[in-house]
């Protein structure tokens, strides 16, 4: 009897000791982004914007602490991404996939997701199909019809009729150009022209003189963030597309915050539609623009920091909710349907698609105090992807 007694005090005791490791074990997110290469600057802003949302709200969750574990794909390469998602799953034990600032990318990973039962936070990557591509992947960030359409429309109501398009040539281009489309020409525009440029270092020099001799009205651009609109926007401007009277309108990835002072003067007056400004006017984004200065950076954040803000914000949240027990089919439940009080606004996890509701905000490109910002002043509140 005694020997009973004593057998399962020991198991007693054991099962508390793996209960309490258990409890101390962090919570693992993989983040599989862009660090180094062409696009370098959407993998650093993302990170930073993770990092941000960490040092502002602690990394204890739940009695356990998030760890970030960082894979670095160098560019659009979906082999590397999948490989990568791969050993985070099978051999990191990772609680989240999360991060992808590029579509390639954040499609390779989906059938792991899938096959793991891993809950993937998309932050950035924006081409409309990559939700159902798995049904463990939610978006905090947008996407191209999303952002798109509002900017279609404004320029119909300001008198724009006919308009050249320039996108790059992969999922998010193809996106933005068949919705700019869609929406211009049932609201009576034309299209004049398209051009679709490559996703790797294009020479915008012969597109742009093939605009300027089409004499549109206007000329609508998406390219992804980076140095390619620092590129385009040069040649713009040498050009002469804009004493041409060719106006310019775009997404807001065109002229996001974090590059657009590498531009020099030229966007003045440009017109994008995007989810999130740096000028946006917030209790929250003052908080996230605190928080992102104290990591000392010395570059602004942009839309993909918020991305990585909010994908935190996110995952903090399906923590809290299952007390630390992570299971991917209850993670998905809570992130279905989620609200998120966001530096951008208010956003909505739509329980269906998996892919934000929010604002969308029509800017203009100002100088404030010598500086320049996208400032808005029109507003396309609680809009999801017109394709969904």
């Amino acid at each position: 009897m005694l020997k009973r007694i004593l057998t399962a005090l020991v198991l007693t005791a054991s099962c508390a000791l793996a209960s309490a490791v258990s409890a101390q074990e962090p919570v693992k997110v993989g983040m599989v982004l862009e660090m180094s290469g062409p696009f370098a600057d959407i993998g650093r802003q993302i990170l930073d914007g993770a990092r941000a949302y960490m040092k502002a709200n602690g990394d204890m969750v739940a009695g356990r602490k998030i760890e970030l574990i960082v894979k670095d794909t160098t560019g659009a390469a979906p082999d590397v991404a999948k490989r990568q998602a791969q050993q985070l799953i099978a051999n990191d034990k990772v609680d989240f996939l999360a991060g992808f600032g590029l579509t390639p990318n954040a499609l390779a990973a989906a059938p792991l997701a899938t096959e793991g039962k891993t809950p993937m936070v998309v932050m950035n990557a924006a081409t409309s199909i990559i939700t159902t591509k798995s049904p463990y992947i939610a978006r905090v960030s947008f996407t191209l019809p999303q952002i798109t359409a509002p900017i279609a429309g404004w320029a119909i109501r300001n008198g724009v009729k006919e308009v050249y398009t320039l996108v790059s040539d992969y999922g998010p281009g193809i996106d933005a150009e068949t919705t700019f489309k869609k929406t211009f020409e049932a609201a009576g525009g034309k299209i004049v022209g398209d051009v679709r440029v490559p996703l790797r270092n294009p020479d915008f020099s012969p597109f742009l003189q093939r605009i300027k001799d089409a004499r549109p009205e206007a000329v609508f651009i998406f390219l992804p963030a980076g140095e390619q609109p620092v590129a385009f926007m040069k040649g713009f401007n040498e050009r002469g597309l804009d004493k041409a009277g060719i106006r310019l309108i775009a997404t807001g990835d065109v002229t996001e915050d974090g590059m657009i002072e590498a531009m020099g003067d030229t966007p003045l007056g440009v017109v994008t539609s995007h989810h999130y400004s740096v000028a946006h006017d917030s209790v929250q984004n003052k908080a996230f623009l605190k928080a992102f200065a104290a990591l000392d950076n010395t570059h602004r954040p942009n839309f993909m920091a918020v991305g990585g803000w909010d994908g935190m914000a996110a995952i903090y949240e399906v923590v809290r909710r299952l007390n630390g027990k992570i299971d991917g089919d209850k993670a998905m439940e809570v992130l279905k349907g989620l609200k998120l009080d966001s530096p951008r606004g208010p956003v909505t996890i739509d329980a269906d698609t998996r892919d934000a509701i929010q604002t969308i905000y029509i800017r203009r490109v100002q100088k404030v105090n010598g500086k320049l910002y996208n400032i808005e002043f029109e507003q396309v509140p609680n809009f999801k992807d017109p394709g969904k």
